[in-house]
């Protein structure tokens, strides 16, 4: 085992020298390796080897569950490209998809970040029972979804008619978003409470897969969702009486969150609810981004249109992986918060950065692949590869330094991070993964 560790070592250790160096020239040479052992480490590019080794399950885990999502994702754009004629007839109906994409990995991703750590925690376990560490999560989670779609169709057509977007009426907005989002909830939060029973019962890094899995699922489900819940807009008297309906729904279940006597749940709900308000605008800023450039670009080039789903999914994932690793590490005080990263906070952005290279790699292949066999236009091979990776690389760096700051400032004001990293780093790279996307087709003169 020692032979054939230390091969794997020496194999890998030029690809890593350059990692090093960059490590070094941040942080300087760290004191202490970072697998517990002690010893005096000069050799940060050893030190990732080493890292790397020890995180083999978490770096397989993760990596195949963002293959997954990348794959699965290519279906959300195909529905994408194929809700056209939808975003034509209901104006601005752009504007509301990545919001409503982005709050079930918002929600979602929380919910299992937070049962993540429960698990680790020793504090987990399999009950019905309301009042459980599981039930307080769920039933958070369903207020938070009816609150927050409600809030989505207020906040989004506000926003747009503040920055000049045309768009269908607020009522319009507020019955798509609830319905569409009600939808799909059902199937995203069925697959968060499985994913969560199979973590405990058969040790998988929740931390690792959840965030990838439910984004993708979230993606691939929110939009035929939305799709459907879109024919309820513009109906003469229907639908302004359902808009007024949810909008009481959504008072309602943010009442019975914020006064909950179950006290997980309050906490849940009283530091979630204002973060993924602020998620919300990010998410609708994301899409008015997109909204302007859909006859330039996106349309005459469907190919572009086919990745946004999986490109946002994955930027929004990578980050997430962090926070949620950070936030287990920070609950465990095994990672201090601190404004400097340490040297296991560094090492765990070296998994996400590996981890991004591999899946925009795999992204860009797989939607050029799919884009030649479905006749999407594109650019030329080149420019598209080159548009999706440079975009990638960027988006993963600032999702990796949003993720680690996201989980740090919130553990030292007293917040659980695991309610507000997700959040704030799945929206933020929606707004910022959009704008890396329209700065690379800038920079290969495709915008």
């Amino acid at each position: 085992m020692n032979d054939s560790r230390k091969g794997a070592r020496d194999r890998f250790r030029p690809v890593f020298e350059r990692v090093g160096v960059a490590i070094r020239a941040v942080v300087g040479v760290p004191a202490r390796a970072v697998r517990g052992t002690g010893r005096r480490v000069a050799d940060p590019a050893r030190q990732v080897v080493d890292y790397w080794s020890s995180e083999r399950r978490t770096m397989t885990q993760g990596f195949i569950a963002v293959t997954i999502a990348s794959l699965t994702s290519l279906v959300a754009g195909l529905v994408l490209v194929g809700m056209g004629s939808r975003i034509e007839v209901i104006e601005g109906l752009f504007v509301l998809i990545p919001v409503s994409i982005g709050m079930r990995g918002n929600i979602f991703g929380a919910l299992a970040a937070r049962l993540g750590t429960a698990i680790l925690s020793g504090l987990f376990e399999v009950s019905r029972a309301r009042s459980s560490i599981l039930g307080q999560n769920v039933y958070a989670s369903i207020l938070l979804t009816i609150a927050t779609a409600v809030t989505m169709g207020v906040l989004a057509r506000a926003m747009a008619g503040l920055l000049g977007v045309d768009t269908v009426s607020v009522w319009d907005f507020i019955v798509i978003s609830l319905v569409g989002g009600l939808l799909s909830s059902v199937v995203v939060l069925a697959v968060t409470i499985y994913l969560s029973i199979q973590s405990f019962k058969k040790d998988w890094d929740l931390d690792a897969v959840g965030a990838p899995l439910i984004t993708a699922i979230g993606d691939v489900v929110t939009l035929p969702c939305l799709f459907l819940a879109s024919f309820l807009a513009q109906i003469d008297v229907v639908t302004p009486v359902v808009g007024a309906l949810a909008l009481v729904a959504g008072i309602f279940a943010l009442y019975r969150g914020w006064t909950s006597a179950l006290g997980v749940a309050q906490r849940i709900v009283r530091e979630a609810f204002p973060v993924l308000c602020l998620a919300i605008v990010l998410d609708v800023l994301a899409g008015t981004v997109v909204q302007p450039r859909m006859d330039v670009v996106f349309t005459p080039l469907p190919a572009f249109l086919i990745i946004i789903p999986g490109f946002l999914e994955n930027t929004g994932a990578l980050g997430s992986i962090l926070a949620a690793r950070l936030g287990s590490k920070l609950h465990l005080g095994a990672v201090t918060a601190t404004a400097k990263p340490s040297a296991v906070a560094l090492l765990d952005g070296t998994i996400v950065l590996a981890l991004g290279l591999l899946v925009y790699t795999l992204s860009a292949v797989a939607t050029l692949a799919v884009a030649s066999a479905t006749g999407a236009a594109y650019p030329g091979a080149w420019t598209f590869l080159g548009v999706v990776m440079v975009g990638g690389l960027m988006a993963t760096v600032i999702a990796a330094v949003i993720g680690y700051y996201a989980a740090v400032a919130t553990y030292r004001f007293g917040f659980d991070p695991d309610n507000h990293t997700i959040p704030i780093v799945t929206s933020g790279m929606d707004f910022l993964g959009v704008t890396c996307l329209v700065t690379a087709l800038v920079l290969f003169g495709v915008a």
